[in-house]
């Protein structure tokens, strides 16, 4: 298992685009490695001002208006196909789409194709009322050689940002829409017109755009996230389809996002009915087990495991492997919502995600009907975790930073 260890503090814009020296927090709105691109109007590029010179989201007056502000974003419940450019106003549990806007300005078509074409995001790992997600584009042959361009978020409460995996999309008049490793908010990935080869021609006619989801999460002191698998993938995520008889592995992070020391954190999961324990399948992964600690007890998912002490920004993930059985699934499409939650100094933190299980095999002509409707089988279980904590000497207490790739687990 080829893991990835960072620490939790946000990746430089170094990392993110090479050969820029500057980290995220010290960015302000738009920018370029040239310290400030020429711009254009749209007459001017028809006119020919440009030249045979390739450069990216410096037209004043383009389809998005300003280019320049080429990252928007807006609520992903939006009925309007309008992006805020600078600020929105967010509250918990809003889930926000973010778009990156890419477009070569040369109106030279086939004759003007930049190459090496690259774009990320950097996601702030902090707690506050105020947030700014940063957007950069890449091109091995354009001037400038890198772009950036910020939103803010803003909300009357603390709050952090957890981007929801595999939201990751890129729409081109050649592709439609496509799905983007979610690399796109750590390293980067490779775009392009018709093929992900980082190659997109100029003009209008070939732009294309980048889009993410985050979800707000107001909480002062801790973040918890739960995502899922079909056994044997690669990528996590908040739902997944699967058969009776197939084994899901479900991931829990934690991160203490306090400035104190949090002692004695237990997580538990709340499987639903239709799901069962696989026994011996609990790993622990932080600071102190960057490989990975089996987990001696199975109570995971009753009366819980203590995972241990996390200074601030201290992370782990909490890994195990239920099987899906038939006890009491409905014909058609059944959600099998799975809880997972934290308590820290007896407050508690939920989060959850879901396995779709579509039954058709034991239907009947003759049964009831049913609802097409996707039915929602849930059990919030027990507001608080208590008891059962890990065997001795399986863990060390976590108080470094911990920060792993969970798609390389």
């Amino acid at each position: 298992m080829n893991k990835v260890y960072k620490s939790i503090i946000a990746v430089t814009a170094a990392t993110i685009v090479a050969g820029v020296a500057m980290t995220p927090a010290n960015v302000s709105a738009w920018g370029d490695s040239s310290n400030g691109r020429t711009t254009y109007t749209t007459d001017e590029i028809n006119a020919g001002d440009l030249g045979n010179t390739i450069t990216f989201d410096s037209i004043t007056d383009g389809r998005i208006g300003d280019e320049r502000n080429f990252v928007g974003a807006r609520l992903s419940t939006a009925t309007t196909n309008t992006w805020k450019a600078n600020t929105i106003n967010v509250k918990d549990g809003d889930i926000v789409t973010v778009r990156l806007y890419v477009h070569n300005n040369s109106p030279l078509g086939y004759n003007g194709v930049a190459t090496g074409v690259k774009t990320s995001f950097s996601l702030p790992m902090s707690v506050a009322k105020s947030q700014n997600i940063i957007g950069y584009i890449e091109s091995a042959n354009a001037s400038p050689s890198v772009y950036w361009d910020e939103v803010e978020l803003v909300s009357d409460e603390d709050f952090y940002i957890d981007y929801v995996e595999g939201s990751a999309k890129w729409t081109t008049g050649a592709m439609g829409t496509v799905a983007l490793s979610d690399s796109v908010v750590t390293s980067g990935t490779t775009v392009g017109y018709d093929s992900l080869n980082g190659e997109i021609p100029g003009c209008y006619d070939f732009a294309g755009q980048v889009t993410i989801d985050v979800k707000i999460r107001s909480s002062v002191t801790t973040k918890l996230s739960k995502t899922v698998r079909l056994k044997g993938e690669t990528a996590w995520g908040e739902k997944v389809d699967a058969k009776v008889g197939d084994e899901v592995e479900f991931q829990i992070e934690y991160v203490n996002l306090s400035a104190d020391t949090a002692k004695n954190v237990m997580i538990r999961d709340v499987l639903p009915t239709n799901m069962e324990y696989v026994m011996g399948s609990t790993y622990l992964y932080n600071a102190g087990n960057q490989n990975g600690a089996k987990v001696d007890q199975d109570t995971v998912t009753t009366s819980g495991i203590n995972i241990g002490n996390y200074s601030a920004n201290g992370n782990a993930y909490v890994q195990f492997t239920a099987k899906v059985v038939n006890k009491t699934l409905a014909c058609g499409n059944n959600q099998l919502v799975n809880w997972a939650s934290s308590t820290v100094n007896s407050a508690v933190y939920k989060d959850d995600a879901s396995v779709y299980v579509n039954v058709t095999d034991s239907c009947k002509e003759d049964a009831e009907p049913v609802d097409s409707n996707v039915k929602t089988i849930v059990d919030t279980g027990a507001g608080e975790i208590a008891g059962a904590a890990l065997g001795a000497g399986s863990v060390v207490t976590a108080l470094g930073y911990f920060i792993a790739s969970k798609r390389k687990f």
